[in-house]
């Protein structure tokens, strides 16, 4: 053996056939491996979805996002599981979607309250016009002025009059600054010149719970959640801020027919994080389309006085036209009411 034979590396004679079924069997390893990869073998969503609802759970929001969770988990193959997120009249949920990874895994159900936000607060921790990605429009319906039990008016003209008089004594709930309750009672005082003592809670549905009980006045509260507590006769109903009467409460007058001009119409709306890939955004505007297309859902909306939107109007290109609407509209409309975001804070 010379030292050549010790210092360099035996040679070994590979054969065409076979560096190319070596090669073939790498490429079949790595094409295993990839598809070992869930987010490349089945796209989105590869885990289950979060829907935050930016008020308490009980309320109108949250009564909509479980209709929808139910339907739409089995559309998107994953659980979609609600997480409630109140505080500051729904700005609290909306900041912790704003900032979730933008992937489609967590998304927030929302309504008139998020864009009336830059309005009213000067502290967002987001920028309304471009935090979100609009998914599809959901639902629209009116607000139902009501009053506890025990409440002295009867009707609709009474209870206007009522409020006027007593000023500061009546209390009135609502859910946070910015949100429907609160913006309602601000379109009734403007209307019949009514300061009442305002009392917030976490969510319409706490405060109506203490409007059942007694514990406050009056409550203008959306038709989702308000109608099943005036069909149980466990609270007054005064008017819808609708211009038709709801044909499941047909006994309640609108604002208008009692000499009121309260027009109030609300809708919720579906959002992920701005920059969700349009892959998800597909997806989940999808599956809100198919539970808005079934006929158990549009029942249950029925029962509560509000409807889905026009199939047309719930794409995520038709809800980004009405939202921006929205945020013009109502920084116009609070602005001339003298409501501003340094009285809000």
């Amino acid at each position: 053996m010379t030292a050549n034979d010790i210092t360099q590396p035996p040679r070994i004679n590979i054969s065409r056939r076979a560096a190319l079924a070596f090669a073939a069997g790498a490429l079949a390893v790595g094409f295993a491996g990839l598809a070992a990869t869930p987010a490349l073998a089945q796209g989105f969503p590869t885990k289950p979805i979060t829907l935050v609802v930016a008020f308490a759970a009980g309320g109108p929001s949250d009564v909509i996002a479980r209709l929808l969770a139910e339907h739409m988990s089995r559309t998107l193959g994953q659980q979609v599981v609600v997480e409630n997120v109140a505080g500051a009249g729904g700005t609290t949920g909306a900041a912790r979607v704003a900032s979730a990874p933008a992937d489609g895994h967590t998304v927030l159900i929302h309504h008139l309250a998020l864009k009336a936000a830059p309005a009213l607060y000067n502290n967002l921790r987001y920028d309304t016009a471009t935090a979100f990605e609009p998914l599809g429009m959901i639902n629209t319906g009116p607000m139902v002025v009501t009053g506890k039990l025990g409440l002295a008016p009867s009707t609709a003209a009474e209870f206007f009059a009522f409020a006027k008089a007593q000023g500061d004594k009546l209390t009135m709930a609502h859910a946070g600054i910015g949100s429907n309750s609160h913006l309602c009672i601000l379109l009734m005082g403007q209307a019949v010149g009514s300061k009442p003592t305002q009392v917030a809670y976490r969510g319409t549905g706490p405060a109506m719970n203490d409007l059942v009980a007694g514990q406050v006045d009056a409550l203008c509260d959306q038709s989702t959640s308000a109608i099943p507590q005036i069909q149980g006769n466990k609270i007054k109903a005064y008017v819808v801020t609708s211009e038709q009467r709801l044909d499941i409460i047909k006994d309640v007058p609108t604002a208008r027919e009692s000499g009121t001009a309260i027009d109030m119409t609300i809708w919720h709306g579906l959002y992920a994080p701005k920059g969700t890939p349009a892959e998800a955004v597909t997806k989940l505007s999808s599956a809100l389309q198919a539970a808005m297309k079934d006929d158990g859902i549009n029942a249950r909306f029925a029962s509560f006085g509000t409807t889905a939107f026009p199939e047309a109007q719930r794409t995520p290109a038709a809800h980004k036209v009405a939202f921006d609407a929205e945020v013009a509209k109502w920084a116009k409309a609070l602005k001339e009411a003298g409501v501003n975001a340094a009285a809000a804070n």
